[in-house]
């Protein structure tokens, strides 16, 4: 009779250890705090689901909330297109395939709080290339004081940050495609739109899946950038979800409300982020079964 092998799980627990530090435990924390009040003095008191309901009738988290759906919507209408489009124009093999890689690849390198910097000095008018050219173009542009030039600013600097990965992950699906499709398309004298309709977009469905959820999410929690760069302001037209879950918590110290406040913000991510996988996984097994 054949009996299973247990030992594997011992590969498996310093992981499990991990994470219950980096995460279970941390978690734990903030939802002991959704349900209680505090003085100070490390004083508690039982307040039950009184910051959730205070949360789902605050004006200023749904408007923040509308903010973040924007945002994420304009970004991923914006780049996903934009990274196919760059995947599908770069180079498929030798110098100048390894060269665009690497390329694509230094946005990503930036850490966040730099690419807010050099953003934020980018489009200066006094000294920034960006903000220095527009001026000169007689176009009104400053993010710090215009409502649309800081959605502007904030948008472009996503894009540009973020589109490599779309690009990169969209380009290994394309390498993954055997040369005989491509022959066999040029057999039938296929258009090019047709070739990637049905050959390439297919092949690459499944790098988008993962593309679209990971920005999606990042998108959604998005902080170090906009914060950087504009503070959240002009007035609160950048302050997103993570912005002002911040000041909540920080700013204002209201940590009853903030601790409800980031689990009910952590589920929006979870439930949305579901949803885009079942939509997506089940248009794949539609055109598996055709």
């Amino acid at each position: 009779m054949k009996t299973d092998n247990q030992k594997a799980w011992f590969l498996v627990l310093p992981v499990l250890i991990l994470v219950a530090f980096s995460a279970v435990i941390p978690l734990m924390t903030v939802v002991n705090y959704s349900v209680q009040d505090t003085f100070g003095s490390n004083q508690f008191f039982w307040a039950g689901l009184t910051w959730f309901d205070e949360m789902l009738h605050s004006e200023r988290m749904w408007n923040a909330l509308g903010r973040q759906i924007v945002f994420s919507g304009i970004i991923l209408a914006i780049e996903v297109p934009l990274g196919i489009f760059v995947a599908l124009n770069m180079p498929k093999k030798g110098f100048w395939a390894s060269f665009c890689l690497v390329l694509m690849s230094l946005p990503l390198l930036i850490p966040w709080n730099v690419v807010g910097t050099i953003w934020q000095i980018f489009g200066r008018v006094d000294i920034g290339l960006l903000g220095y050219t527009l001026d000169a173009l007689g176009i009104d542009y400053n993010y710090t004081q215009g409502f649309y030039a800081a959605w502007a600013t904030v948008i472009t600097m996503d894009v540009w940050h973020w589109t490599s990965l779309v690009a990169l992950l969209a380009y290994a699906g394309l390498q993954s495609i055997p040369d005989a499709y491509y022959q066999a398309a040029k057999i039938d004298q296929a258009s090019r739109w047709a070739v990637f309709r049905y050959i390439e977009l297919p092949k690459m469905r499944g790098v988008l899946t993962i593309a679209i959820l990971l920005r999606f999410m990042d998108s959604f929690k998005i902080y170090t950038e906009p914060f950087v760069l504009t503070g959240g302001g002009p007035g609160n037209a950048t302050t997103f979800l993570s912005i002002d879950l911040v000041k909540m918590a920080l700013g204002q110290f209201d940590l009853g409300p903030a601790a409800a406040f980031s689990l009910m913000y952590f589920l929006v991510i979870m439930v949305i982020s579901y949803v885009f996988y079942i939509v997506m996984t089940n248009l794949d097994k539609e055109e598996g079964g055709k």
